[in-house]
């Protein structure tokens, strides 16, 4: 493990405005293909943002997940049809991208608890929803800091994040540490994300838990060893529960980002974790988030 010194390249200068007009990018695609299939690779790149953090700041920007907006969207552009027009309600759903009529009155009824011929024969409904409060939560930043690459065993736990297996995950590799004898000072406990669980099926999300150490180690059953990558990061503090994580993340993308002037490199965030949730109240966790930067 060695550290590698690179250039850093200058901050591309970067608004709230130039972030505004990426996602207006995106919503006018949408309004604008609201009858066709919307490939989220094709939407992260009209948005010209890292598909790594598409949908974080998609959803900081718009308040709701990218998969949410567009649902929802149809399902507007459904409900004027039904005021406004007299087309049939399978032309309706045609017309807003439901390849069957029973999709869109499954859709019509989650978001509005309403069938679509009923509201078809009582249109002075109120059907709209109030809009839910964003949970706010307080978060500091650090610092930029260019970090070196790190050594770590690590497990891969695979399905809803926060499930039981994480705790065992936890355990195995402690486990491994004192097999193996690796203990030292400065041994970081790290958890990296790679899906947004807002986006990708909770059942096929991946989450590695890795033990930053300082003596060799070897792989063993699910534990493996790998390097982290190292590179240039924002570096937040957030103390709370580890279920407020997801608010944390909105805060970041959504507020600091477009106002820091920074540009994000195409690598996943990164959490450590300063105490330990058995024996720390969870409205004392420490958490530092790192976000990878140009």
């Amino acid at each position: 493990m060695h550290l590698c010194i690179k250039e850093i390249r200058p901050v591309k200068p970067s608004t709230r405005e130039e972030y505004q007009k990426r996602i207006n990018k995106v919503t006018e695609y949408i309004s604008n293909h609201i009858d066709c299939e919307m490939d989220l690779a094709t939407l992260a790149g009209i948005s010209n943002l890292s598909p790594f953090h598409f949908h974080r700041i998609m959803k900081a920007f718009l308040g709701e997940t990218m998969g949410a907006y567009i649902t929802r969207m149809r399902v507007e552009a459904a409900a004027r049809l039904l005021r406004y027009t007299e087309l049939p309600i399978r032309e309706v759903a045609f017309s807003v991208g439901y390849e069957i009529p029973s999709s869109l009155t499954k859709a019509f009824n989650q978001m509005y608890s309403i069938s679509p011929s009923e509201y078809r024969n009582n249109k002075n409904l109120t059907i709209m929803k109030k809009a839910e409060k964003t949970k706010d939560v307080k978060i500091k930043f650090m610092k930029i800091a260019d970090l070196p690459e790190k050594r770590a065993i690590y497990c891969t736990v695979t399905g809803e994040y926060g499930n039981p297996e994480y705790a065992t995950a936890w355990s195995r590799l402690w486990s491994v540490v004192k097999e193996q004898k690796l203990y030292s000072a400065g041994i970081e406990h790290l958890g990296i994300s790679y899906d947004d669980p807002k986006v990708t099926e909770s059942s096929k999300c991946r989450y590695d838990a890795c033990l930053v150490i300082h003596k060799p180690a070897k792989p063993v059953g699910e534990v493996g060893v790998k390097d982290i990558p190292g590179g240039r990061f924002a570096i937040f503090q957030y103390v709370g529960p580890y279920n407020g994580l997801g608010a944390v993340y909105d805060k970041i993308f959504g507020e600091w980002l477009p106002e820091n002037g920074h540009e994000l490199r195409n690598a996943p965030c990164m959490e450590k974790y300063i105490n330990n949730p058995k024996s720390t109240e969870p409205h004392k966790l420490k958490t530092e988030i790192y976000l990878p930067v140009l």
